[in-house]
């Protein structure tokens, strides 16, 4: 199972949100930068990068941040956070970002969405953020009373690289992840699901392996040490 360290990016600092509330902010790290080279060095193999201030904004803010975090850490990089457009997803990927996360394009405008994945294929990740299975966009502030399944069901025939299933309620908690919602995605999605939430400990880690994610997100866990890199590379079996 592939493991995302996360970097999430607000202020021109690395921070974490508990489910993600704005107001509920801890700073990790004043140098994303410096963070991206230590994850790298590490032995991680790749990154989930996102702009919360993107997010909140409904366009890129840090994009010249991540571009120098792509630069430095020398791994294909998954950016979110403000991609609300062609023409955003486009430059990050242009710009030599890996693949680019998606979430309210796919619900506002299924058609935009879907000619961006054919355009990109296997670079486009279907983002979906979820609290109580409903759908939560623009930055998590709006819930449209669309359910995840419905929309993984949806979209299930472009070829995406993958779907982000992030439970907004274990988001930042270290509480575990939702394993029952996880297996409901996974049951409902053609694509591979990549778990995220929740995250605490090596353990939680193996448990959404061996649900059969194809990948997991951790980041507040990494940062206040629950779990150290190498402990969470060795649980995904994401070693070289």
């Amino acid at each position: 199972m592939e493991l995302w360290p996360a970097i999430d990016l607000r202020g021109g600092r690395c921070v974490r949100l508990l489910q993600g509330d704005y107001d509920r902010e801890t700073v990790f790290d004043a140098d994303p930068v410096a963070v991206a080279k230590r994850f790298a060095a590490g032995g991680a193999r790749r990154l989930h990068l996102v702009d919360l201030d993107g997010a909140r904004e409904g366009g890129p803010v840090q994009a010249e941040l991540v571009g120098r975090i792509v630069a430095a850490a020398g791994l294909p990089c998954q950016v979110g956070g403000g991609v609300r457009s062609v023409a955003t997803a486009a430059a990050y990927l242009d710009a030599g970002v890996a693949r680019v996360v998606v979430g309210s394009l796919a619900i506002d405008d299924p058609d935009a969405f879907s000619g961006l994945s054919s355009a990109y294929p296997g670079r486009i990740v279907l983002g979906l953020d979820a609290r109580d299975g409903i759908v939560a966009v623009r930055g998590w502030r709006e819930t449209g009373g669309t359910a995840a399944l419905e929309v993984a069901r949806r979209h299930a025939a472009l070829p995406l690289a993958a779907i982000v299933f992030t439970d907004i309620a274990r988001d930042g908690m270290l509480e575990g992840p939702n394993l029952a919602a996880l297996g409901a995605m996974l049951a409902a999605s053609a694509v591979p699901v990549v778990a995220s939430g929740g995250i605490a400990s090596a353990a939680d880690i193996r448990r959404v392996a061996a649900a059969g994610a194809a990948g997991c997100i951790v980041g507040k866990a990494l940062y206040t040490g629950a779990v150290t890199l190498a402990e969470a590379l060795a649980a995904a079996g994401d070693v070289a």
